[in-house]
């Protein structure tokens, strides 16, 4: 038996016309991250000025619908923020922005997290600087999958 999964508007809005897709030439930051469970993949570009303020964020995403919503609206969340604001966008944040996520996809919302802090630290080694709670990314999001588990 499959599970009917129940996408919200918002959800669907942002899976079929997604913003933000695409690459930044020269990026301030990159941050690839993800699933290896379900062979999700993003990676997040980010455009940061000098006064560490996000100008633009685009992403490319390999996976399904609500990987492609999260980090639609991932971006749409970092843009005009600073870097120390960006770092505190959540899964939490994304998820009610998109009116929520059926279970089984949250490790979506995760993914788009992750891919945040791996473009932030990406762009905080470049340029010899530290962002106050920033943490080395993870490659996979399974790897903290426990942590994860206990904070749905």
């Amino acid at each position: 038996m499959s599970q009917v999964t129940e996408y919200s508007s918002k959800v669907m809005d942002h899976f079929s016309n997604p913003r933000n897709v695409g690459e930044i030439e020269d990026p301030s930051g990159v941050g690839t991250v993800g699933n290896a469970k379900c062979g999700d993949i993003m990676r997040m570009y980010l455009d940061i000025d000098e006064n560490h303020v996000v100008r633009d964020a685009k992403f490319k995403t390999f996976g399904c619908g609500a990987a492609i919503a999260t980090s639609s609206m991932a971006t749409e969340h970092v843009k005009g923020k600073t870097v120390e604001e960006a770092l505190k966008v959540t899964n939490k944040a994304v998820m009610e922005a998109l009116d929520g996520l059926p279970p089984v996809t949250v490790l979506c919302s995760l993914l788009a997290e992750e891919a945040i802090h791996a473009a932030l630290w990406d762009y905080a080694t470049k340029n010899g600087i530290t962002i106050d709670g920033l943490k080395p990314p993870v490659n996979d999001i399974n790897e903290t999958e426990e942590f994860y588990q206990t904070q749905g």
